[in-house]
Order: structure tokens, then sequence, then C-alpha cells
């Protein structure tokens, strides 16, 4: 019987079926989260997340533009903007 074994150093990523037939993908160390249509999609999401996270992504100029561009209405609430549109 084969065993697999779990090197030290390799990173953990968990799936989570959403009920919405989404597929998460979660970084089990930083808890960075992403999802997508298929596994393949969400861990694509999950390295870009992963990035940015980490600081190694493409700045944005312009973060209101940005979200406007990609199609996201974020709206703001009573808490007033988030930090990362400050």
């Amino acid at each position: 019987m084969a065993t697999v074994a779990d090197p030290p150093g390799r990173d953990k990523v968990e799936f989570i079926r959403e009920d919405d037939g989404r597929v998460t993908a979660r970084h089990v160390e930083t808890g960075v989260a992403s999802f997508g249509s298929t596994e393949s999609d969400a861990l694509r999401e999950l390295a870009d997340a992963l990035e940015s996270h980490r600081g190694e992504g493409t700045p944005i100029d312009d973060p209101e533009a940005y979200l406007e561009e990609q199609g996201i209405d974020a709206e703001i609430g009573e808490a007033g903007r988030p930090p990362w549109l400050e």
C-alpha cells in the first residue's frame, strides 16, 4: 500500500464547494481565499490574491476607477471607505 507524505515547507490549500456551485480555494497558512467556477479557476485567483497579500502584485493607482472598470459596484457603507481605498 502506498502512502503520501506531507513534505515540510509545502503550502496547503483547501477547497470548499459553495452552495451556489462556486469553488473556494483557501491558503491554510495565511487564510487568504478566492473563488472560481472550478478548482483550477479558484487556484489561479488564489495565486493572484496571495501575490497581493504578500505585496508582490501590481499596484492600482486609482482603486475606485479600477473597480468601476471591472463592473464592481462598491457602495460605501456607514463605516466609511475601506482602508484600501484611502
